[in-house]
């Protein structure tokens, strides 16, 4: 008699792997004629744009820019101005080898040094490095054993439940509105954006995004170093074609902002259109569900069984938290003034805390100050931030894709001292990863040497927590032979007992 196996594949929860790359910054930024001359820098800002990820085997290529911007003051008027150079990059990344059905990629990194010198008044180098990192976490299929038929085989069948990735879409978008100020600026010094997505639906093979993207604006209107404000939500409505997703699907997009150009409008005294750049970021999973064989004996054979272990990953939460830091310290200058303040995010951390994990992170505020002597300068507070909620378990049980936010800034004096709340929104995906040990193979060859019993019964002690399928394995018996013979329901034993155990089947 032949053993029949029967099998199918289970979604690979996927393995992180972590590569890093060191991109050299070296650049001389010109100061347009429609900009005052530069008097004295106050801070340079690195971020990076990627705007495409390409896998191939053992090699992972990014390509986008970094978003280099100064802030000086000018050298007439004692005002804060600003200008940027985008520095366009493709960089490749080797990878370990890897059975990359799919595979989703989060790109961070920092500044790992950084000089800025005013060569003349219209002439600023930069020389730098930035430490660009790349979590690659692989996605691909796993084979198992769902179900063992004929040669007196006894299963012990396992539920693993996940998630699939069907659709993993990182698109460059625009959206555009009018924006009307006071008057027009004479200076734009910042615009920054939080998206929103607010209405997801999934309409015969497309994805239907809408939502807004709060931008806000901080400009100077007047000569001098005072700044203003304006923020304004631009609208979007975005449709992708998703071939093949299932109905059942889990959709979660996010949409961060890259870029924004605000130009005047023609005709319109202070009106102007905002044109905003962002990456709408599309994930789509599938929920999975199966039973495996977990363990397997035979009564009939002597069975050669070999396990593995299988990793599966489950949707854990659709994170959408938002937390208020605290950021204090003392100013160099008691007579200085604050006329600003910028923040950086670095990225997202696991921390500890009692009962499991947190998920947080660094972030650096930039509080612009005008001092005593009449200069601008910027002193940096650092500050960590945790998120609500805690987590049990490892790091390494984990994996999330998320976009922290900063959505609202508010800082004052008192006395020599500064304080600032900062509001940081936080959205995206946590995964959670789990191991289970099943069957791998099964053979049976050998026919078990079963003499007469001397009883037709045994009598075994159970304690509480055995389970009935481990102790008709040891005595190679049907287990459902002993659920009926004991009148037991369920596999588990809630409480020690005194079971009988058939010597034949």
């Amino acid at each position: 008699m032949e053993l029949k196996i029967f099998r199918d594949t289970l979604p690979q929860g996927g393995a992180g792997c972590t590569v890093k790359a060191e991109l050299p910054l070296e650049t001389d930024i010109r100061i347009s004629d429609d900009l005052p001359p530069v008097g004295k820098l106050v801070k340079c800002f690195v971020r990076p744009v990627v705007l495409q990820r390409q896998l191939q085997p053992g090699r992972l290529t990014l390509e986008g820019y970094l978003r280099c911007t100064v802030f000086y003051q000018s050298e007439a008027e004692k005002g804060l101005c600003q200008t940027e150079q985008k520095i366009p990059f493709t960089r490749a990344m080797d990878l370990p080898e890897s059975n990359y059905q799919g595979y989703t990629a989060q790109v961070s990194g920092e500044v790992e040094y950084l000089n800025c010198r005013a060569v003349n008044q219209r002439r600023v180098d930069v020389r730098g490095a930035y430490a660009l990192s790349a979590l690659v976490t692989a996605q691909s299929d796993q084979e198992i054993i769902t179900a063992l038929a004929d040669c007196g085989v006894e299963q012990k069948m396992l539920p693993v439940t996940g998630v699939k990735s069907v659709a993993n879409l990182d698109k460059l978008m625009t959206a555009e509105e009018e924006l009307t100020l006071p008057s027009q600026p004479q200076a734009i010094l910042d615009i920054s954006g939080v998206g929103q997505v607010e209405e997801i639906k999934m309409i015969s093979g497309k994805a239907v995004i809408k939502g807004k993207i709060k931008v806000e604006l901080t400009y100077r209107s007047q000569p001098g170093y005072r700044l203003e404000g304006a923020a304004k939500d631009v609208p979007f409505n975005q449709i992708i074609d998703l071939d093949g997703v299932p109905d059942d699907g889990v959709c979660f997009a996010e949409v961060e902002m890259v870029g924004c150009t605000m130009m005047a409008t023609a005709g319109q005294e202070a009106g102007n259109t905002l044109t905003v750049t962002a990456i709408l970021h599309l994930r789509v999973y599938r929920p999975v569900e199966c039973y495996v064989v977990g363990d397997a004996f035979s009564t009939q054979y002597k069975a050669d069984v070999t396990y593995k272990t299988v990793n599966a990953e489950q949707l854990q939460e659709q994170l959408d938290k938002t937390v208020e830091a605290d950021v204090a310290g003392a100013l160099p200058d008691e007579n200085a003034e604050i006329i600003g303040c910028f923040v950086s995010l670095h990225p997202l951390e696991w921390g500890q805390a009692e009962g499991g994990l947190t998920l947080g992170g660094r972030a650096s505020a930039h509080v612009l100050c005008m001092n005593s002597l009449g200069e601008i300068d910027c002193y940096d507070k650092a500050f960590e931030y945790s998120l609500p909620g805690v987590y049990p378990g490892t790091a390494e049980q984990y994996r999330f894709e998320c976009w922290p936010g900063v959505t609202a800034v508010n800082t004052q004096k008192n006395g020599m001292d500064m304080t600032a709340q900062v509001n940081i929104r936080v959205r995206g995906l946590l995964f959670r990863r789990i191991k289970e040990t099943i069957v791998d193979s099964v053979t049976c060859d050998e026919a078990l040497e079963v003499g007469e019993p001397d009883v037709a019964l045994r009598i075994y002690y159970a304690a509480a927590g055995e389970n009935v399928f481990d102790i008709a394995k040891f005595y190679h018996v049907s287990p459902t032979a002993m659920m009926k013979l004991n009148h037991l329901e369920d596999l588990e034993l809630g409480a020690g007992a005194r079971l009988l155990v058939p010597m034949t089947v």
